[in-house]
């Protein structure tokens, strides 16, 4: 059994447009005897065995024993690998479910697909299954519980804290679609100009000088003292001298804490004595140079949470504490606490683990206790002197108890510090007493304060605080405009032609293609950009307003789209290209890869398909979105069945290209006032400009914007790269095109044969990593079109040789014309150099490029040589 390949899929994808997170692997079985678990003796009995008995997570044990009990019959083995890789994500507490296992479509290969939740984790779990299969089926030992741990501490390395998954949780309720930036808390909600950015519960909206204020203790008790609002006395000290000092003006008892500290760090509460005070001072400064000495108030503690100056939630906080049970020792109570399941490391949990720290120890001997003593019956010890969740405190939900007059304090105070989301620390003996007449204190005010303890509550109601932050940073669901483009051919003329559009529109337009990504006419960077990265980058851009991206078949089977959803989708069509490679070996596999796409639409958005082309066609039936057809034939069965209905079309017909809807038909243009449709000669272009009209229509760009684009986008190097670009020369005409397979060729040569020349003359290649089918229909296409061909390859040969790939393009042109005449080349710019040295009078070249920008270089340097020659023969 050899694992040949593991993919991460992290967006809609080949297996599920819902599921987005899936681990594939792809499995060579051919070493193996076994393909069937009830094949291996006591597979499932050994299986059990490895789970350790002791493991403390007894239900999900229980769980999975039932299980094997019931698929102990006849399982494949590449399925049971994925069960066992779900098991042990459920048995680390990670909450996944879906499996597939499949033939690969060759021979001894399997996929298997399953869910994940955090990449490393789901990485970790699909080598873990492969490694238990194997142990299973050798009879080895296999310590399975440590895989368990390493998956826990994977998962929570990785995972969002509960504040900040919180608010992606309520943001995707919302259809506000988020991306990670970074492996920390830092995240993007919405997209482009629309977006938001949080981290933790920091936003893009919160005040730098408010977070500033409320993270120096100092200016925070000056701002509030000033309002009228009772904070407890105190000043800021250096050392001992000035410590005294304080004191003295004061009284004890009094709390010592850093100026610039955070979740109790440093602090100390309740110091009666001058030891006490220098000893407490010396820890703060472990924190920070500059000490805050102020009184101690008697009282609760209370933290209250403010959202856009709004009271949101309220709670009791209570130190980490533990209760005697006249059985165990201090130590093993803690141990027990600790192994809740609500409690973690750091922020990862609803609750913190109870650190054994010298703070703890010299609580305990305050009390004349040690970690070996065994308390008395329900006999209650804190073991910490603040209530922090972060050093294990627990919290009570206490937000409907709070006084109106209280209420509007406490506003008050969050829009004197000025953040938008804040949490007060209030002293109080309650909060149903207005704070004047309680005679409690606000201690301090916190920038990006953690929502654990309101969204889960160790007593009482848990609170949506996620929901008034989306409402704060949100009025709409945070999208752009998104129109995503696929197809075999003509997927950048489209998404370039979209993108003028837009751009004509008025919008500040992305878009990725496979020359470059960009913005307006601004190349950001170059080469193939059609993958989920490239989708990202313009998706993350707060410039962009409208994103066109187009979205090729690699990106999709790597690693899923690089967005969650669309509002239209461009299939051009669907072609012989790329089959065999990846899985995808037959044409009819090869659409259902592109038909991801068009299934990542929006509800309200609109498929754009070709009509003329069969595989796209039949993908509207399978759609839950709005379908828009093109057709190249305005009588087309197809196109006046779906009008019938009241739906929209674009066909050609008559020379015009019509916008169709239902009965109502509108002209968008004369095909003679398109450039890129050369007078209607093109007509490959003729359908792309159709599928354009209707990505731009439905996303409410007007009809006289669609036209003006229309007429002012032209067919040259800068526009189209490699795209019917034509340079002109005294005596003949050179085209630089980027077909590359049969399909491609064939549109092509339609146009070709449009154009008046006495020789043409084609310069052509084949790609190694295609089938020798493809390479052979190719050559057979080409020698339908040129009367003299060269034969040049590419830099990457892509797993074939040069002499492979000649001969069957060879055998592909001599099939249809023995006498043709081929020349073969080396590189591609030889091919190009020996064509124009070789050029005749009335000669059109036409040269399949794979370095556009290498080529079109060259020939403009062709084109001033002679124009040079030219002035001074002249």
């Amino acid at each position: 059994m050899e694992l040949l390949e593991l993919r991460v899929l992290k967006g809609p994808n080949y297996w599920s447009t819902k599921k987005k997170k899936l681990i594939q692997l792809l499995l060579n079985f051919k070493n193996t005897q076994f393909s069937l678990t009830n094949q291996i003796p006591l597979l499932y009995d050994r299986f059990l065995q490895l789970l350790h008995p002791s493991y403390e997570k007894e239900c999900s044990l229980d769980v999975i024993k039932s299980q094997c009990l019931q698929s102990s019959g006849e399982t494949s083995i590449n399925h049971f690998i994925g069960y066992i890789a779900i098991e042990l994500q459920k048995l680390a507490g990670i909450d996944v479910n879906d499996i597939i296992a499949t033939p690969a479509g060759q021979n001894d290969l399997h996929y298997i697909v399953f869910s994940y939740d955090e990449e490393a984790s789901g990485i970790y779990a699909a080598h873990a299954a492969l490694n238990i299969t194997n142990a299973l089926i050798k009879g080895e030992e296999y310590n399975i519980c440590s895989d368990i741990i390493e998956l826990e501490r994977l998962w929570f390395s990785e995972k969002l804290g509960p504040s900040t998954g919180s608010i992606v949780e309520e943001a995707q309720k919302r259809n506000i679609p988020f991306i990670r930036l970074d492996k920390g808390s830092l995240v993007q909600l919405g997209y482009g100009a629309n977006q938001k950015r949080i981290e933790a519960t920091i936003t893009s909206q919160t005040n730098s000088i408010a977070v500033d204020i409320a993270c120096n203790k100092e200016q925070t008790k000056n701002i509030l003292n000033r309002a009228g609002i009772p904070v407890p006395k105190g000043s800021v000290v250096e050392d001992e001298c000035k410590l005294k000092e304080a004191i003295e003006a004061i009284g004890f008892p009094i709390v010592i804490k850093p100026l610039d500290g955070n979740h109790g760090k440093g602090a100390t509460i309740n110091i009666h004595d001058w030891e006490a005070a220098v000893k407490a001072l010396n820890h703060a400064k472990e924190i920070s140079k500059r000490i805050i000495v102020e009184q101690f108030i008697e009282g609760i503690d209370f933290r209250v949470l403010m959202i856009n100056n709004k009271f949101v939630a309220a709670a009791l906080r209570t130190p980490a504490c533990i209760v005697g049970d006249s059985i165990h020792t201090i130590q093993e109570l803690i141990d027990l606490e600790n192994k809740k399941p609500e409690r973690g490391n750091q922020h990862d949990n609803l609750l913190t683990c109870i650190t054994i720290d010298d703070e703890l120890q010299e609580l305990l001997a305050m009390h004349h206790y040690t970690l070996d003593t065994i308390l008395p019956l329900k006999k209650v010890v804190y073991l910490k002197r603040t209530a922090n969740l972060s050093t294990g405190g627990t919290a009570t939900d206490v937000t409907d108890d709070v006084h109106p007059s209280n209420i509007s304090l406490f506003e008050r105070i969050s829009r004197l510090i000025g953040l938008d989301i804040c949490g007060i620390d209030i002293m109080a003996n309650d909060l149903a007493t207005p704070l004047q007449d309680d005679g409690g204190a606000i201690l301090e005010v916190n920038a990006a304060p953690g929502f654990r303890m309101h969204l889960s509550p160790s007593i009482g109601k848990s609170r949506n605080v996620a929901a008034p932050v989306v409402d704060m940073l949100f009025k709409n669901n945070g999208r752009i405009p998104l129109v995503a483009v696929t197809g075999t051919n003509g997927k950048t003329t489209t998404t370039r032609l979209v993108a003028h559009m837009a751009q004509q529109a008025g919008f500040t337009t992305g878009y990725t293609t496979t020359d470059g990504i960009y913005i307006n006419q601004e190349l950001l960077m170059k080469g193939d950009c059609s993958g989920p990265n490239s989708a990202q980058v313009i998706l993350c851009d707060p410039n962009v307003e409208f994103a066109v991206l187009e979205t090729a078949r690699g990106g999709m089977l790597r690693s899923g789209l690089g967005f969650d959803q669309c509002d239209a989708a461009i299939i051009t069509n669907v072609a012989e290209d790329h089959l065999g490679l990846n899985g995808i070996d037959t044409i009819e596999k090869l659409a259902k890869v592109k038909a991801i796409v068009a299934h990542a639409v929006s509800e309200t958005g609109y498929a754009i398909l070709n009509a003329d082309d069969d595989l796209v066609y039949a993908m509207k039936d399978q759609l839950n979105c709005k379908v828009a057809l093109f057709s190249m034939y305005s009588d087309s069965i197809r196109i006046e069945e779906h009008c019938s209905r009241g739906e929209i079309a674009a066909v050609f017909e008559n020379g015009f290209l019509l916008l169709r809807i239902g009965n109502n038909i509108i002209p968008i243009d004369d095909v003679k006032n398109v450039p890129i449709t050369f007078s209607g000669k093109a007509g490959f272009n003729i359908a792309n400009a159709l599928a354009a009209c209707l990505a731009a229509y439905t996303s409410k760009i007007k009809l006289s914007t669609i036209r003006q684009a229309l007429r002012s986008f032209m067919p040259s190097i800068e526009n189209t790269p490699g795209r019917v670009n034509i340079f002109e020369f005294n005596e003949f005409t050179f085209m630089l095109d980027y077909a590359h397979n049969q399909h491609g060729v064939k549109a092509l040569g339609e146009f070709i044969r449009t154009m008046e020349a006495s020789l043409k003359v084609g310069i052509i290649t084949g790609v190694g990593d295609r089938r020798d089918e493809d390479l052979i229909a190719l050559g057979e296409e080409a020698a339908r079109i040129f009367d003299e061909i060269i034969i040049r390859h590419d830099a990457d040969m892509r797993g074939r040789t040069v002499e492979e790939v000649e001969s069957l393009i060879s055998q592909g042109i001599f099939h249809i014309d023995p006498w043709k005449k081929v020349v073969y080349s080396l590189d591609e710019c030889e091919a190009v150099r020996f064509a124009i040295d070789n050029a005749k009078p009335q000669t059109l070249i036409v040269a399949l490029a794979e370095n556009i920008q290498k080529v079109s270089e060259l020939i403009r340097q062709y084109q001033r040589e002679r124009t040079s020659q030219l002035q001074i023969a002249g």
